[in-house]
């Protein structure tokens, strides 16, 4: 792995540590994607952190509910500031708003329950190739801190026509630190850089492609049991429905050993437009 992507990584981990101004306000940077706002990854993740850092200890995020609101400013830092909605036995309640120049560009609602023990079950985890004989797939021309690799054989985004699912392996390019609140704001970063793309691949699109818009509006996570995302992480999403721009998209995401261990759902603007500016 090369050592711009190790740096990158390391990047993003100072990211979604954030800086403290306040007892309920944290303050985060953004790096560029080449996209023309905020990844919406990057504020899932550093919301998620911003609402944990006011948690006390033992009780961890189980669920995320996030509406993306406005196109978030590179070049601008984000303002994370929580409401302290809730401080119960178990459960515990979060509300978050990111703020920019003023106004809320994103909002979310999280929760976090206290360790217990109950009944038990899960849907089993496709079987798939192994990581480590699949080629690595660099979506974009940066050094990306996540490795992805194509498990079902499809082409890249925008190359040819596959059906609305997709199956890929991914993990962080080099080690994180045993923090796992830490690993939960890096999955939450990293299920928002292809779910919507199951959605785009049937029709052949690509966020890279002229006329294309493809914008996440609301992003759904359930965490179900412990994981690193430093180790290979299957990531099963599919697309039940595209109508009237949008496309609604769902996720599975499995450790390397079979364990169901985080749920994502998300729909998302999916736009295109002819030269003349009309949407088709």
């Amino acid at each position: 792995m090369s050592d711009a992507r190790r740096e990158a990584l390391r990047a993003l981990v100072a990211q979604l540590r954030l800086e403290q101004l306040e007892k309920n306000l944290f303050r985060g940077t953004s790096s560029d994607l080449g996209a023309p706002a905020v990844f919406g990854g990057q504020v899932l993740g550093q919301a998620l952190m911003a609402a944990a850092r006011t948690v006390e200890n033992g009780h961890a995020a189980h669920s995320l509910h996030g509406y993306f609101l406005r196109p978030g400013d590179k070049a601008a830092p984000i303002v994370y500031d929580v409401d302290r909605i809730r401080d119960g036995g178990s459960f515990t309640t979060r509300r978050v708003v990111a703020i920019q120049h003023g106004e809320a560009i994103f909002h979310m609602s999280a929760s976090f329950h206290r360790r217990e023990s109950g009944v038990e079950h899960q849907r089993a985890m496709t079987p798939v190739p192994a990581p480590e004989s699949l080629p690595e797939q660099q979506r974009l021309a940066l050094a990306l801190p996540i490795d992805f690799r194509f498990a079902d054989g499809r082409p890249p985004l925008g190359e040819g026509r596959w059906g609305p699912s997709g199956q890929t392996w991914l993990r962080t390019v080099d080690a994180l630190p045993d923090d796992p609140l830490l690993h939960q704001a890096m999955l939450a970063y990293a299920s928002d850089y292809s779910l919507l793309g199951v959605a785009m691949q049937p029709h052949g699109l690509d966020f890279r492609k002229p006329g294309v818009q493809g914008v996440s509006l609301d992003h759904a996570m359930w965490f179900h049991r412990d994981f690193r995302c430093d180790d290979w992480l299957l990531y099963e999403a599919d697309s039940p429905s595209a109508h009237g721009a949008r496309g609604f998209c769902r996720g599975s995401l499995y450790s390397r050993d079979g364990r169901l261990v985080a749920s994502v759902a998300q729909e998302g603007l999916v736009r295109v437009r002819n030269r003349s500016g009309e949407t088709q």
